[in-house]
């Protein structure tokens, strides 16, 4: 642990540069992120004052590939970014938890109380003791720490904010209390338990997976309790690419019944098959018996079927790309999981509003402007009204970067990198 002084001063002399370097991976956002890290430092020290701490960080994340699989018991390819979540962190001899998340009020919790009260669930309080209780649960041990995090990873743009802050809580323990000895796995099943359980949110495990493991995360759900975690290790930078992600603004009221219905008709097909979700059908089933699923289900329960069985191989055939090291392959593939999130998910814009379409709009924007192979762009996350992805090659950035901000507003854009780290500890 390194006195708050000390680490400032180090951090503005630039001793810290190549370490923020190796996490951030882009030149560009330096200046930025030592700016950050020295007024997070300023913050806990007016909270705590100046003791010897140590420095932990979690990333957001981005889904890559398999758009709307992961509920079919499919398989998605997820990456973390370099937005995180860091915390400033003192290790206490107690139970007690002290920590202030920027711009809320100090939350002080008894880590010797970590039972689920109803009134405390979709709170920040919920989290922490989740994440406490699961790791207590699975034999690890628990203890007090006093901590200030502050957060860069865009909430609402389906960057996994949450799941940024239950991994770095994660961390914390794993470090200050079992010699780091909680891997990486093990945090974002602990980060799930504690947003199922006691925040009260029915999320999957995709999300604290990309944050906690790093770099390109391949998930496959089959057996859902038991989830197969590979990581994939790829330098984009290498390749001279950014990864852009632009919120289109869009509304995301009255949505409920169109991100419910995906599900829905997608296990309607998979009922008339007599299973429960649509993994172990093939392509052949659906079309052998299209007639009959139309006359039944309707063409869009059809045609997201379709999107569903394709959309799971190309998740395998992104990863054998960038195995092989071939970014025009991975790039084509990205491609096509944006074409059929549009033709055949049709998760692009609400059928009861057509006259309000931002995410086509930056799809077809984008088209324009990455046209010659200057990158490819996609619909990301859940859809209807919110963020699209694109991989675009440096030298185009700055251009690409313009023609969305015109639309959606300045800022719109946010050029990132694929960081290859999860949660983990930064400076001690």
């Amino acid at each position: 642990m390194i006195q708050t002084t000390e680490l400032k001063k180090n951090l503005q002399e630039g001793a810290y540069d190549d370490v923020l370097l190796d996490i951030y991976v882009d030149a560009d956002v330096l200046p930025y992120q030592k700016d950050r890290y020295v007024a997070a430092i300023e913050t806990y020290e007016k909270l705590y004052g100046t003791d010897a701490v140590e420095i932990y960080s979690a990333p957001g994340r981005s889904e890559v590939g398999g758009n709307h699989t992961d509920h079919q018991h499919g398989e998605v390819l997820a990456t973390s970014i370099n937005l995180d979540a860091i915390a400033i962190v003192k290790k206490l001899p107690d139970m007690q938890i002290r920590l202030v998340s920027d711009g809320y009020d100090e939350i002080v919790i008894d880590g010797n109380d970590l039972s689920l009260k109803e009134e405390e669930k979709e709170t920040t309080t919920a989290l922490i003791k989740g994440v406490l209780a699961g790791a207590k649960e699975r034999g690890y041990a628990v203890g007090g720490f006093q901590a200030y995090i502050t957060s860069d990873v865009l909430i609402g743009a389906g960057l996994s904010s949450s799941a940024a802050f239950e991994t770095v809580i994660g961390t914390i323990l794993s470090y200050l209390y079992n010699d780091g000895g909680i891997d990486a796995i093990t945090i974002a099943i602990i980060g799930q338990y504690a947003e199922n359980v006691y925040f009260g949110k029915p999320c999957g495990l995709m999300d604290q997976m990309a944050c906690s493991v790093g770099n390109l995360v391949h998930i496959d759900f089959a057996d859902v309790k038991n989830p197969k975690v590979e990581k994939v290790e790829f330098d984009m930078n290498a390749y001279g690419y950014s990864l852009c992600i632009t919120d289109t603004k869009g509304s995301h009221a009255d949505l409920t019944a169109d991100y419910a219905a995906i599900p829905t008709e997608m296990k309607a097909v998979a009922s008339y098959f007599g299973k429960e979700v649509l993994l172990g059908l093939t392509i052949e089933d659906i079309l052998s018996h299209a007639q009959e699923l139309r006359e039944k289900l309707g063409d869009r329960a059809v045609l997201r079927a379709l999107h569903f069985l394709c959309e799971d191989v190309r998740v395998e055939e992104e990863i054998d790309a960038l195995k092989a090291g071939d970014i025009d392959a991975f790039l084509q593939k990205v491609k096509e999981s944006g074409d059929s999130s549009f033709k055949y998910l049709q998760n692009v814009y609400t059928s009861h509003d057509v006259m309000h379409q931002n995410v086509s709009l930056a799809l077809a924007v984008s088209e324009i402007a990455l046209a010659g192979g200057a990158g490819v762009a996609r619909v990301h996350g859940g859809g209807f009204a919110g963020t699209i992805q694109a991989f675009v090659k440096n030298e185009a950035v700055s251009g690409y970067r313009a023609a969305m901000d015109r639309l959606f507003g300045a800022d719109s854009c946010k050029v990132l990198k694929i960081r290859k780290y999860g949660g983990m500890k930064v400076l001690a």
